[in-house]
């Protein structure tokens, strides 16, 4: 079984990069998932436990269901705290970007991490990454950039020096980038990992129930409140949309991570192909965040593209559009018949 996926030389600079740096920041994209912030802390983690002055930095809030992530009390939030953020961002001597493939991804902090004269470390799974002057070990193959954190650690050698607080982070990760391991996940290497962190003593059934089960009864009043209300079915086109406005989440006292996943729900009727989510941003107005699910070989990623200004993952992308809400439906329906050919096939 093929754990590693370094070259030699990659390799080898990146057992000089953690070695040589003494102050490291560690960054992830706007919104930070499971995936983000597991590989964050995961590195944060290991960079404490060798006496570094490491700081992970993500550029807003994330989900309330991840607060209960080892060291998560130690995340900067670039959006409160930028003065502190951006004065470690100057002073770092090693960036690492973790899954995001663009500087654009981390938003309000693109100025500060492109204007950074640290070395910078890349390590992500979606498509087409470029960051200048910086080392990039990108493959979009792989379930999740914690699975790549763990594969990097394996390949280094460092899997000894690996403990619990690092596997869970790692764990997360990976189980939330494939749905529960119920997309993605069908590389045997991938249960070789999960089988290997069960060593370091982690709960994979706590994660789950932390992850999963750790709503509040708002939340799941609004997912019921926009299945039964808002999902609109175009069964010929085997595929579904909903849209959740402002007005539902001050109903609903919407906080965020509220809407993580109910997306894959209309994917449970039978011969869906297809859902996409489109939420109003509670703050800013005319920006409207679409999210898009599929199954088998239709390509949320060139859908995402091509009508959301988006990208991401065969069977999982997201993208944004400025527009009100009406335009936004108008825009789905219009991408949905573009597709139709691979959507009735």
């Amino acid at each position: 079984m093929q754990i590693n996926i370094l070259t030699e030389q990659e390799a080898a600079t990146i057992e000089e990069l953690l070695a040589a740096s003494l102050h490291i920041v560690i960054c992830c994209h706007k919104s930070p998932d499971g995936d983000a912030l597991g590989a964050s802390l995961a590195w944060g983690e290991y960079f404490w436990r060798h006496d570094k002055d490491a700081t992970v930095i993500v550029p807003d809030a994330f989900p309330d269901f991840l607060r209960w992530m080892p060291n998560v009390e130690k995340v900067i939030r670039y959006d409160k705290h930028t003065e502190k953020a951006e004065a470690k961002i100057k002073e770092a001597d090693l960036i690492l970007c973790l899954d995001f493939n663009v500087s654009d991804r981390v938003d309000a902090m693109k100025d500060a991490l492109d204007a950074a004269t640290a070395k910078k470390l890349m390590i992500d799974h979606h498509l087409d990454p470029d960051m200048k002057d910086a080392l990039i070990i990108s493959h979009p193959d792989l379930c999740s950039t914690c699975e790549l954190v763990f594969r990097i650690l394996w390949q280094l050698g460092k899997f000894e020096e690996m403990n619990r607080k690092m596997a869970a982070c790692i764990y997360c990760g990976m189980m939330t980038d494939t749905g529960g391991f119920t997309f993605n996940s069908n590389m045997p290497e991938i249960f070789f990992i999960i089988g290997q962190l069960l060593t370091k003593g982690i709960n994979k059934d706590k994660i789950y129930r932390n992850v999963y089960n750790n709503y509040s009864s708002w939340t799941i009043r609004l997912r019921g409140y926009i299945l039964c209300n808002k999902m609109n079915v175009l069964d010929d086109y085997h595929a579904s949309f909903f849209v959740i406005t402002r007005e539902d989440m001050e109903r609903f006292h919407f906080v965020k991570g509220d809407a993580e996943g109910l997306v894959n729900i209309p994917l449970q009727i039978k011969g869906m192909k297809l859902s996409i989510s489109l939420r109003e941003d509670n703050q800013r107005d005319g920006v409207i965040w679409v999210s898009l699910r599929s199954v088998d070989d239709f390509p949320c990623n060139q859908m995402a593209a091509d009508c959301f200004n988006g990208g991401g993952h065969l069977n999982a992308s997201g993208g944004r559009l400025n527009c009100t809400v009406e335009e936004a439906v108008k825009i789905v329906k219009q991408a949905i018949i573009k597709y139709e050919d691979l959507l009735k096939s």
